[in-house]
């Protein structure tokens, strides 16, 4: 043992030091760390190519695609719009009570 402590001796001891410091790591993941993809990996995490956005490339498509975005947008205008319009109704109607409760 003492044979070995006093080979270790400035500059073999860095280097016997950094070796460590760098095999340990290396050699601690080689042991625990197999079958990560195994153990960690979610199955069905990534959308298959026919759940996925398909990017038309025609001009047919592109048109259609764009007639398809525009309807949903509308709908979804006339929806605020029908949405805004209620709720300015009630809060008209809830003005109108306030003022026949204050005018009591």
């Amino acid at each position: 043992m003492s044979n070995i402590l006093q080979r270790l001796r400035g500059g073999n001891l860095e280097v016997f030091k950094f070796g460590m410091y760098v095999l340990f790591p290396i050699g601690w993941m080689y042991y625990f760390g197999t079958n990560l993809d195994d153990r960690f990996s979610v199955p069905g995490f990534w959308p298959t190519t026919e759940q996925s956005h398909k990017i038309p490339l025609e001009k047919e498509e592109i048109d259609k695609e764009l007639a398809r975005m525009r309807t949903v947008d509308a709908i979804r205008r006339e929806k605020r719009q029908r949405e805004a319009q209620a709720q300015a109704q009630a809060e008209a109607q809830m003005q109108v009570e306030s003022q026949a409760q204050n005018a009591k």
